[in-house]
């Protein structure tokens, strides 16, 4: 097996602990943007080509605005994500606006910072014109059905909550014309956390060959096609990095065959990577609080899936590095677990791991993306801290833990005198 390494060496990771309770997470700068740099020059081929970083995958506006001076916008998928782009000095068509089930504000906000508005169902046309007017630029999602196999994390395409059909995509783009609309983009996504180059090209040449198809039945012209994100990224040591370069060849083959050979061009490809870009590069890192030792071992962290729920989720792999015992023999077998009141509240079940003991620190990988996301305050857990590892070698909080006021802020006590 192959072995995952961590970015900061124990001397370093322990001074860090002494200014930072553990937990936290902590995200790596320098190989974030490298990452990003890279995915920008796969599709250097591309004109316009632009990468809208997705927010729902690492919600912090420090990291967002270090890839937005790379160039990237941004997905945004709801209201505070649309005030987190705001904020961090980012409008306009530089914010892809993808929602489902959107309620009226959110339409509204988007318009008011002028987004790309990419809408999940023909019904929505009506609705956000009611509620925030039409804008000049519109984007349809396609849900291309049994044309396209799913996977396990979003499932079948048919069985998907998200998109148009291929008779409402065609139905969708004729009443934005009516309108008076004029410009035009598409969008899809079927899959999350794919390692197979091949699926991204044969997505992408499901959506050229329906833009082609619509282009010449409605005389529209697009300006974007959207191939979202989806990419995955390898979380098990024996898994590999998808292969980005023969991903991006294959785009350009089918992009040359159906775009450019039917006069389609130029056409703007976009992405909205959030998983691929930041994942690997965040590390949950945690502490051994108590070791258990009944039916099986048990490592208990002062972690919990309140601060990662992706293996309770998804029975997800996350690698673990015993930090300072990474050279011994991992012939002890735990669950790690946390402290929640639910069984499922483990981070690895019967995982070979170097004997531990109370007060080893634990750094969990790959959890740059829907690691911190995805917390939430079951139990009264607290949501812990975020920090930056600079290019420079400094560590900056960019997100502080919460605690138990901010718990109960939310909470009217003196309420209680009167009540009966």
């Amino acid at each position: 097996m192959s072995e995952k390494h961590l970015p900061l060496s124990k001397k370093k990771i322990e001074k860090i602990i002494n200014d930072f309770p553990t937990p936290f997470h902590l995200y790596d700068e320098k190989a974030i943007l490298e990452n990003a740099r890279a995915l920008k020059d796969a599709y250097a081929w591309n004109d316009g080509y632009k990468e809208f970083f997705a927010v729902k995958a690492t919600p912090n506006p420090y990291l967002i605005k270090l890839l937005h001076r790379e160039g990237f916008g941004v997905d945004c998928s709801s209201l505070a994500e649309l005030i987190i782009a705001e904020k961090t000095g980012i409008t306009g068509e530089e914010i892809m606006f993808s929602s489902n089930d959107t309620p009226a504000n959110e339409f509204i906000k988007a318009r008011e910072l002028n987004a790309t508005i990419n809408l999940d169902d023909i019904t929505h046309i009506a609705y956000l014109e009611k509620h925030a007017g039409l804008p000049g630029l519109i984007c349809c999602r396609y849900n291309p059905g049994p044309l396209k196999k799913g996977n396990f994390i979003i499932g079948h395409p048919e069985e998907a909550k998200y998109g148009f059909t291929r008779e409402q995509l065609f139905a969708g783009y004729k009443i934005c014309k009516e309108k008076g609309i004029k410009r035009f983009g598409i969008h899809t996504m079927v899959a999350s956390n794919e390692l197979n180059a091949n699926y991204f090209v044969e997505t992408a040449e499901i959506l050229f060959n329906v833009v082609a198809e619509i282009s010449q039945k409605l005389n529209i012209r697009f300006e974007f096609v959207n191939l979202s994100g989806g990419v995955g990224i390898p979380y098990h040591p024996d898994q590999k990095r998808i292969d980005l370069a023969a991903m991006s060849r294959g785009v350009k083959a089918k992009y040359d065959e159906i775009i450019v050979a039917n006069g389609l061009g130029p056409i703007k490809i976009y992405t909205e990577c959030g998983r691929y870009i930041t994942g690997p590069y965040g590390y949950l890192v945690s502490r051994v609080l108590h070791i258990k030792d009944t039916y099986k071992k048990f490592a208990g962290l002062d972690a919990c899936m309140a601060n990662l729920m992706r293996p309770a989720l998804y029975g997800a792999y996350h690698h673990i590095t015993v930090v300072g015992k990474e050279n011994k023999p991992s012939n002890f077998v735990y669950d790690v677990t946390g402290s929640l009141c639910e069984n499922n509240d483990k981070f690895a079940i019967d995982r070979a791991l170097p004997e531990l003991t109370p007060g080893d620190i634990v750094v969990i990988h790959d959890t740059g993306a829907h690691g911190y996301a995805m917390g939430f305050n079951y139990n009264g857990k607290l949501r812990s801290a975020e920090l930056l590892l600079r290019e420079n070698g400094d560590v900056v909080q960019i997100r502080r833990a919460e605690t138990v006021d901010d718990y109960l802020a939310t909470l009217d006590f003196a309420g209680l005198d009167s009540f009966r």
